[in-house]
């Protein structure tokens, strides 16, 4: 088939590469503008429009795909029987679900109609999900509301970040449309509709999503940390310096929360509103990650307090 990929983010690229890879034409790829990023601020861009121009396909990139010129635009691209649609970042408006032949196609990360929205992955681990999975489906004018075309779950590692469990799931995605196109082009899918009131909603995280409030179960706080990295980070402060935590398990040791139980070569393990933390990588601002084994022997001791909450110039 002809197909027109529109992707954004590194979870869209394993799927781009499958369909450059089989029997399917890609003939154009819609990403976001370049963007300035790092510490120099230069323009960088997107991993989807790496792979387009390692593959010399062509390139749009509207910064509003609802606008009158970039729809006018895209359909210059002329006939295509589908667009597939995989992170992209951008609400892709009524006319253009309608342009392809054959509809559009979203790969999504969750089994929907769970988690609806920009972050599937990072609310999945957040609600403490043992197992997730990625549907593809029939876009229409909805948030995540198509119908559903093929659905592949996963079970979740217990230690997972979302950064590993959305690389996990972009290759089962990659696999899962490519079995959808073949059974759209053989007449096999019967798309089914999802049942709105089993729906729940994914929308993105701001950075205040990480911010630790020391007053929850620990189970929580680490699904929270767990969640939230690598982006947008979870934070707490010691001190009045904030600290981004990387890694961290739950323990069963009891005290007020925000009080540091012990600081050793295990790492630092903080009494929660139930049971405890410990944290096992952490990097304090304006340095390097590392070991919270390391960063305890820079005079963190059992007795000191983590702020309860978040600071008013957090959010």
């Amino acid at each position: 088939m002809n197909v027109v990929f529109a992707g954004t983010s590194q979870f869209a690229v394993p799927t781009l590469e499958a369909l450059i890879a089989s029997a399917h034409e890609v003939t154009a790829i819609i990403t976001q503008p370049d963007k300035p990023r790092g510490r120099g601020r230069e323009m960088q861009m997107s991993p989807v429009k790496v792979v387009a121009h390692a593959h010399s396909i062509p390139v749009l990139q509207p910064e509003k795909m609802r606008s009158a010129e970039a729809i006018a635009e895209i359909k210059s691209i002329g006939s295509v029987d589908v667009m597939v649609v995989a992170a992209y970042g951008q609400i892709v408006p009524q006319e253009l679900l309608d342009w392809p032949n054959r509809g559009c196609i979203n790969v999504h990360g969750s089994i929907l109609p769970k988690y609806r929205g920009a972050a599937p992955v990072q609310y999945a681990l957040i609600s403490g999900e043992t197992q997730t999975g990625v549907t593809t489906m029939m876009m229409d004018a909805g948030l995540d509301t198509g119908d559903i075309l093929l659905q592949q779950s996963l079970d979740v590692d217990p230690y997972e970040n979302a950064g590993e469990l959305g690389e996990r799931l972009a290759w089962v995605g990659a696999e899962l449309l490519i079995r959808t196109l073949e059974g759209i082009q053989d007449g096999n899918i019967a798309p089914i509709p999802q049942d709105n009131n089993l729906a729940t909603l994914a929308p993105s995280l701001k950075r205040e999503a990480g911010s630790i409030d020391w007053s929850r179960p620990g189970v929580d706080l680490v699904n929270l940390i767990r969640g939230c990295t690598p982006k947008p980070g979870a934070f707490t402060r010691l001190n009045g310096v904030q600290i981004k935590i990387w890694h961290a398990i739950e323990s069963t040791n009891t005290g007020e929360p925000g009080l540091i139980l012990a600081a050793d070569n295990n790492g630092i393990e903080v009494a929660a509103g139930v049971g405890s933390v410990r944290l096992l990588d952490v990097q304090p601002e304006s340095r390097r990650k590392m070991s919270a084994a390391d960063f305890s022997r820079g005079g963190v001791k059992a007795g000191d307090f983590f702020d309860l909450l978040p600071l008013p110039h957090d959010k």
